[in-house]
């Protein structure tokens, strides 16, 4: 029997990480969760690195190409639903292993995990609007927020204007006023002073922890 592939989850938001990590759970005899870091760097060697692009700035992948030069990840993956081609192709050009959707079901995501351990490039393809794979979680998730709400919601508290919103997003400005309009309805606030506060009340900031040695992990 092949032994477990190592993966470290990593993304500024903890929520979305352990979320990720239950997800994957149930393959930990092929997937094995060694890490969860959130706004810290990698420290264990993993055969996997899973970059969460939950309210990261889409359009900076300096980050990726620090986990692709970490001697601590032997592989890194992109993890996304954001497949604007200029994105991709900015990730593989710094190195990225694997681009891969939100929308895969986890057999598929251990599978393409279990793909890029072997040496393969593994890119998903560009998936329709679905909704996210089970499992997933983010922030406001059980106020009733898409993930995409969410998203621009984390980076409207981080202070970002809509224009920033839309630039980090690849989104129309149209499409991005639509989204916070929805969603100052869902959490029931009037202006943008009132949505940070709440996104501040309601886990909406960056955190600065590591899970170390998660459920059956090494």
């Amino acid at each position: 029997m092949a032994e477990a592939i190592t993966v470290a989850l990593i993304d500024d938001y903890d929520v979305v990480v352990q979320g990720v990590a239950n997800m994957l759970e149930p393959y930990r005899d092929r997937v094995v969760v060694a890490e969860l870091d959130a706004s810290m760097p990698l420290k264990d060697t993993v055969d996997i690195a899973l970059y969460d692009s939950f309210a990261q700035p889409e359009s900076d992948h300096e980050e990726i190409g620090v986990l692709v030069a970490n001697p601590c990840a032997r592989r890194v993956v992109v993890y996304t639903w954001n497949f604007h081609p200029d994105l991709v192709a900015s990730a593989r050009e710094r190195g990225a292993h694997g681009y891969l959707s939100k929308t895969l079901p986890a057999r598929e995501l251990v599978a393409a995990l279990e793909a890029v351990h072997q040496g393969q490039t593994v890119v998903s393809e560009t998936p329709p609007r679905t909704r996210p794979a089970p499992g997933n979680d983010w922030p406001g998730r059980s106020e009733g927020l898409t993930d995409r709400e969410a998203e621009i919601l984390a980076l409207i508290t981080q202070g970002k204007s809509n224009a920033d919103v839309a630039r980090l997003t690849y989104l129309s400005p149209n499409t991005v006023k639509s989204y916070i309009r929805s969603l100052y309805r869902k959490v029931g606030v009037e202006s943008r002073t009132q949505a940070v506060l709440w996104g501040m009340q309601h886990g909406f900031l960056p955190d600065h922890s590591r899970i170390e040695h998660w459920r059956g992990g090494p």
